[in-house]
């Protein structure tokens, strides 16, 4: 059982002890149902501003009151996000994150971390999502959810089973971390050396290429599909590959690749394959999601010595949620391809 009654106190000192204790979970269920981590990182802030505030004298289970708190905000954000992503130009893609430098934030079911996997919840409802990645990725009990979601134990097992059916009909078994991590790399080796045949050979007969950059011109605003015009697509603009600078980096527990230009990161990229192949390519250009992939690196850095009351005495850093930095970009931007 997660919620476990402990005793507690009024003291801000063990209040931060108990936030910083549960914070890696706490950040990784808000960024599992949101696909964002710095609206992920907001969440947080904001449940520990809320147990900062609260009387925890009477709190049972802080684990139950913070999982709680994280929860039903998430499920909140993911709302009025979904109102926004309506607006998003092209495809939207999850906020990749470095699980290098922090590996327990993928240690539970890292299968439940994958972006491909992130980008079919969001087919889900809000709620639907949240139910099945604490059931699914943490393992909470159906009791547990249904004290979480103030929903009965029934409604709680159907929404769960409902998100597994949907989610089973749309996803494919994935490789294993290694194989993953080698097609990723043949197709990078292809494409740079403009070898189309070799391409079609990783693809599935299905293969889609999902670009992400919100507007930014030369940037496929729809998805590009079949085999024949994703491998043609990944070798049209032999200038994106010329010059550019490739880096392996983890990414949600899988390989991806961050490609610089002039020192600055400009692309993303990763796959989802399964033992047919690659069958989703997924490329990242929005400037802002590229920046908090490289600020994930620092999730949890503290900032010490703020004032009581405050935020405590370790108050947790909170990145610009609204900042969107751009970087540059190529005229021809490359195998994210042109409008067609």
């Amino acid at each position: 059982m997660h919620f476990e009654a402990s005793p507690t106190t009024n003291s801000l000192e063990e209040a931060v002890a108990v936030f910083v204790q549960h914070r890696t979970r706490l950040f990784g269920i808000a960024y599992r149902v949101l696909g964002s981590a710095v609206e992920a990182e907001d969440v947080v802030q904001e449940a520990w501003l809320r147990w900062q505030k609260t009387d925890r004298s009477v709190v049972v289970s802080p684990v139950a009151f913070l999982t709680s708190t994280t929860t039903r905000l998430a499920i909140n954000v993911a709302q009025s996000a979904r109102v926004r992503r309506e607006t998003y130009i092209g495809p939207w893609l999850p906020e990749p994150i470095d699980t290098s430098s922090d590996p327990e934030v993928g240690a539970q079911r890292a299968e439940a971390l994958e972006l491909a996997l992130l980008l079919v919840l969001e087919k889900l409802s809000p709620t639907e999502r949240a139910a099945y990645v604490l059931r699914e990725a943490f393992d909470y009990t159906y009791p547990e959810i249904a004290e979480i979601l103030q929903l009965t134990l029934v409604n709680v097992r159907k929404i769960v089973s409902r998100a597994r059916k949907h989610l089973s009909a749309e996803q494919r078994v994935s490789v294993d971390a290694a194989e993953h991590r080698h097609l990723l790399n043949t197709f990078v080796s292809a494409a740079q050396t403009g070898d189309v045949a070799s391409l079609k050979a990783l693809l599935t007969t299905d293969a889609v290429s999902l670009s992400d950059g919100n507007g930014i011109r030369g940037v496929a605003r729809i998805p590009v599909l079949g085999r024949a015009r994703v491998a043609n697509l990944a070798t049209a603009y032999p200038r994106f590959w010329r010059g550019a600078d490739l880096k392996s980096v983890e990414a949600n527990g899988r390989t991806g690749v961050m490609i610089y230009r002039d020192g600055e990161p400009t692309t993303f990229l990763t796959i989802a394959a399964s033992k047919e192949g690659i069958h989703k390519l997924m490329w990242v250009f929005n400037a802002s999601k590229i920046a908090a992939f490289l600020d994930s690196r620092s999730r949890f850095a503290v900032a010490l010595g703020s004032a009581p009351g405050v935020c405590g005495p370790a108050r947790v850093t909170r990145r610009p949620g609204g900042e969107q930095r751009r970087l540059p970009t190529e005229p021809d931007a490359g195998p994210h391809g042109q409008d067609t």
